[in-house]
């Protein structure tokens, strides 16, 4: 017997307070509510929530209390033409549920129809079947945590999979591998140290079900994008398996990165859910209060409204919606200590009506929000509905994943002439953010990351090779542009994986040495390699697992670029080139001048010759215009950029002596070796081998 007392409306979800749990469930919809207490054997108790208060339904039950797993079943309409999906037969999880025990198993009873009449309300029981929430114990010992707060002109992320970093590592233990444990093992975090790494981006680690036609194909959902819990961190990334157990680990976790200066950046994705469209499974939303969760046909509301490809869109229109997902980042932030969000297909929640609004109700919260605006929000500026590809169209307070970025750097580098847009994107690119008075650093630069090709088979593939997602090779996009240097794939040819490992360097040494925030994707730095597959969603083996030996390490000259980009600002400021001279404060010199490869600086026409495929940027780190921190100036070195993306090598000729009379090579794409060289001056002539990148360092008069 459980004795239930009214409780109170908020907070939402299950709140354990030493004596007793607090229920609170939103539903406008429902005309009863039943809380579902679960024992160890699985046998269910089912309680009445006894008060509603604007449309929380609630109640305290004594003597519950960490551990106790628990859903719901409402009671109200089950009327599919009016948008609502009610049906008591079916047992429902919290949505703001913070800890999941157990997984899905796909069974017709949790559809909320029959597979041969869709038409006819499947009332089978779905509790059997389903994962069931866990009341936690909320208190964890942070001892003195604090968060990293690194600006974003000293930001390296790194985007990694939980499991997949560290499924294979071999010096962390078989029993933490895939974890939140083993992302915090001490041979992780050296090893994100020693690149250079501020930030780790998490793919979805919020709870997740792999999809009904996956599981059928002997697959599951990898990544993680399917999304059933936004509070809830996934439970298959715990060491213990235990229940609850994932929400200490998670946090012990986020401790020893702070510990380390390293903040965790989560990729969340509150554009749509696991349940899918109007056909999918019912397990949590849609049969609480489906009108109010999910964006419908205004013509039929029968349907559901779809800007994401996954079958529904979350209704960032109704209060309560927008409610949960404010109160998940807050959740995440206060309770959790992460650092900052990465959103998925975020012009998704922009949707208020048809068109994306860049003043929607989400982004006007989110602006407004005390705890939310202060930590990192980085949009993926896309969606796939009408008018989605938003990059650069972003409020001011957020970062954007930069699509152009990525695209126009491999374009350069295979050979394509893109030499203006390669320009700009190198330098911060000035023609998307610096109209509505962002910085430089409102782009996040990639080249790879988890959706697409790795670095490695970007330079050995030409074409996509997906067969093992089992969809004909259809997944997956088309738009690579990959260039395999003369063999599909792995080969033994020298002369083709030399190439091909400059061609690595030369897009890491771009990533690094361009204005904005570098991300690289995991693995890259190891020759990550999925073996042509540039959709690897659902392949949960060592075709997606990051190796931890290979022959192709790169590992050390990231080591090196990362570390350039950490000592001079002149890689890294948080204002845009002017390319003009400014006065006598800076020396009357020009922050950056763009040169041909024979010293002479760029004309108009140069930009659409032959040299289109090869140039030079001179970067001077006396004419540094924003000041540090202090308020001081900033000086740094100056630096040439040679970039060679010819098929032959280019001689090219330094500028005259008022660049500098003296220049050392910092860097060098073509060999790990830099040192031994002599120092070059100023009208000398380099060699720049063919699809090759040099650093010049500027020697002042007192260096050797």
């Amino acid at each position: 017997m459980h004795e239930v007392w009214p409780g109170t409306p908020y907070p939402l979800g299950a709140s354990w307070d030493g004596t007793g749990t607090n229920f609170a469930l939103f539903s406008e919809v429902a005309q009863r509510v039943e809380l579902c207490l679960f024992d160890d054997r699985g046998r269910e108790t089912r309680l009445e929530l006894p008060e509603v208060d604007g449309f929380v339904w609630h109640g305290y039950v004594l003597g519950v209390g960490p551990g106790q797993r628990y859903g719901y079943r409402v009671y109200g309409p089950h009327e599919p033409k009016y948008g609502h999906r009610c049906n008591p037969a079916k047992l429902l999880l919290d949505p703001y549920g913070k800890a999941v025990d157990g997984d899905l198993r796909w069974h017709e009873s949790v559809f909320s129809y029959h597979f041969a009449a869709p038409s006819e309300m499947n009332t089978e029981d779905s509790a059997p079947y389903m994962p069931k929430n866990v009341v936690i114990n909320p208190f964890f010992d942070w001892g003195d945590d604090r968060a990293p707060h690194t600006p974003y002109n000293e930001t390296v992320i790194y985007e990694a999979h939980v499991k997949g970093l560290t499924r294979r590592h071999p010096q962390i233990p078989k029993s933490q591998r895939g974890t939140y444990a083993g992302l915090a093992h001490p041979a992780m975090v050296d090893h994100l140290i020693e690149l250079g790494v501020t930030a780790i981006e998490l793919m979805p680690v919020h709870q997740f079900v792999s999809e009904h036609a996956l599981v059928a194909r002997g697959l599951t959902n990898y990544w993680g994008y399917n999304t059933v819990g936004f509070f809830a961190p996934h439970n298959a990334y715990s060491s213990s398996g235990q229940r609850g157990e994932q929400v200490l680990e998670f946090k012990a976790m986020v401790r020893t990165l702070h510990e380390a200066g390293i903040e965790v950046i989560l990729d969340v994705v509150y554009n749509h859910t696991a349940e899918g469209d109007h056909l999918g499974p019912t397990l949590s939303f849609r049969g609480i209060d489906n009108a109010a969760y999910y964006r419908l046909s205004d013509s039929d509301r029968r349907y559901n409204l779809d800007y994401t490809g996954c079958g529904n869109s979350l209704n960032v229109r109704h209060p309560h919606a927008l409610q949960l997902i404010m109160d998940s980042l807050r959740y995440w932030v206060l309770e959790m200590h992460v650092d900052g969000f990465r959103f998925d297909l975020a012009s998704a929640l922009a949707r208020e009506f048809h068109d994306v609004d860049r003043l929607s109700a989400f982004f006007d919260l989110v602006q407004q929000d005390p705890v939310v605006s202060q930590v990192k929000l980085i949009a993926e500026p896309w969606d796939v509905g009408e008018g989605g590809y938003q990059v650069g169209n972003f409020p001011p307070l957020w970062t954007e994943w930069n699509g152009k970025y990525r695209d126009s750097v491999r374009d350069f580098w295979r050979g394509e002439p893109v030499l203006p847009e390669f320009a700009s994107r190198l330098t911060g690119s000035s023609d998307l953010y610096a109209d509505d008075g962002r910085r430089p650093l409102a782009s996040i630069n990639f080249v790879t990351c988890h959706d697409g090709f790795s670095l490695h088979d970007l330079v050995s593939y030409d074409h996509k090779h997906n067969e093992a997602n089992g969809e004909d090779n259809r997944d997956g996009t088309d738009d690579n542009r990959s260039w395999n240097h003369g063999a599909e794939g792995e080969t033994d040819d020298s002369a083709i994986r030399a190439l091909r490992l400059r061609q690595k360097r030369n897009l890491i040494a771009t990533l690094f040495l361009s204005q904005g925030v570098p991300m690289i994707s995991h693995g890259d730095e190891l020759g990550r390699t999925q073996r042509g597959n540039n959709n690897a969603y659902c392949q949960d083996n060592e075709l997606a697992w990051m190796p931890w030996r290979t022959d192709d390490d790169l590992r050390d000259f990231v080591q090196r670029v990362s570390t350039l980009r950490g000592d001079h600002p002149v890689f890294r400021r948080r204002r845009f080139f002017e390319g003009r001279t400014h006065g006598a404060g800076l020396d009357g010199e020009r922050d950056l001048v763009w040169l041909t490869p024979a010293g002479e600086e760029m004309t108009e026409s140069d930009w659409h010759t032959g040299y289109a495929r090869a140039v030079a940027v001179y970067l001077n780190g006396d004419a540094i215009t924003e000041p540090d921190t202090r308020g001081q100036r900033v000086r740094d070195d100056s630096f040439l950029l040679l970039f060679n993306a010819h098929s032959e090598s280019i001689v090219f000729r330094l500028p005259e002596e008022g660049y500098g009379e003296r220049w050392e090579i910092a860097l060098d794409t073509a060999t790990d070796l830099v040192s031994g060289h002599e120092p070059v001056k100023a009208r000398d002539e380099i060699e720049v081998i063919d699809r090759g990148l040099l650093l010049l360092r500027r020697l002042s008069d007192g260096s050797p």
